[in-house]
């Protein structure tokens, strides 16, 4: 199909993903077997509601969980290895080097009592014995590509703007040109001006180097013009996932349709906002069938206990019971 990539383009393979969170009552499941592939050089932005499981998917794929949150099931399959189960030191090794995180914030991500340049140094020595000046030179390197003038090497973070501080965070990112570049929510606590600076940033930095980018946002407009295909995630489900343009033209899961509608747009004729009535369910409890049945405006009685499949749909998968007659995404 065409919304996945080529086998032979593939960087990363995500397969049947279960993470669960521990807690007093049993075990909540926050991601439920997500599968996916990412190409190299490609954007995929994974969209939803605060809650539905898209930053502790990111961090599973990155490895970062801690207590009580842990993977219980499947594989994350990054250039050929498997990196669940990877000891410390073997994912220490990688990380930086071949994959990078951008946090959601970039203010508590860096220490604050060290300076731009000191810990983009203790980036480098964590991973390579360079000279003083070959650090000084890959650091002014690395700030000249996002934007940022090289003097702010010697600044510390709070003397920088919110939108440098993410340029900052996406600079140390690429301080080895990384294969991955996980981000999470980077533009949450900018302006709209800022956050379409810092998209248009990202793509044309992308563009240049050739780096895969997962991006995390409960905004849909945000990664409309920006990523290549899309998964749209509810419950910790994949509820669509596709080109970013067919899932746009033409969401085909309601929940899709939903969250599109309560974005205006800033073309033609306005129109009231509906939204999604209600709320996630608890995912200590999950309904017995469709996740989405209690909030959906087209449930039909079989929605309320039978649990849908992922359906290959033209060209996107969609996980509702309107397309059962669909074939079954693999």
């Amino acid at each position: 199909m065409s919304h996945e990539p080529a086998p032979d383009s593939q960087i990363l393979q995500v397969r049947d993903l279960v993470v669960e969170y521990a807690v007093a009552r049993g075990s909540v499941g926050a991601v439920e077997r997500v599968s996916f592939d990412l190409a190299k050089g490609e954007f995929l932005g994974i969209v939803g509601e605060s809650g539905c499981g898209k930053s502790t998917l990111l961090f599973a794929i990155a490895q970062l969980l801690s207590a009580p949150a842990a993977i219980t099931g499947g594989e994350v399959v990054f250039k050929g290895n498997n990196l669940v189960g990877m000891t410390d030191k073997l994912l220490a090794a990688s990380r930086w080097q071949d994959l990078s995180v951008v946090m959601q914030s970039a203010m508590n991500a860096f220490n604050p009592v060290k300076t731009i340049g000191a810990q983009f140094k203790d980036a480098i020595r964590a991973h390579q014995n360079w000279s003083r000046e070959k650090i000084r030179q890959r650091s002014a390197e690395v700030l000249r590509l996002v934007g940022i003038d090289p003097v702010h090497v010697k600044s510390y973070p709070h003397q920088l703007s919110g939108g440098m501080r993410q340029r900052a965070m996406i600079a140390m990112a690429l301080l080895f040109t990384p294969d991955l570049i996980i981000m999470d929510e980077p533009t949450s606590a900018l302006d709209v001006v800022a956050q379409r600076s810092l998209m248009v940033q990202i793509k044309e930095l992308q563009q240049q180097l050739g780096f895969a980018v997962i991006f995390v946002t409960h905004d849909m407009s945000l990664v409309s013009h920006f990523s290549d295909r899309l998964i749209v995630m509810y419950a910790g489900q994949i509820a669509e996932a596709g080109e970013t343009r067919s899932v746009f033209d033409s969401p085909a899961h309601p929940y899709s349709k939903g969250l599109l509608e309560a974005f205006p747009s800033i073309r033609g004729p306005r129109v009231h906002m509906t939204g999604i009535p209600g709320n996630p369910p608890a995912l200590l409890d999950p309904p017995p069938g469709c996740r989405f049945a209690p909030r959906c405006p087209v449930v039909m009685p079989r929605c309320h206990d039978t649990k849908p499949a992922l359906y290959t749909v033209g060209e996107v998968a969609v996980r509702c019971l309107l397309y059962a007659k669909g074939e079954v995404h693999v």
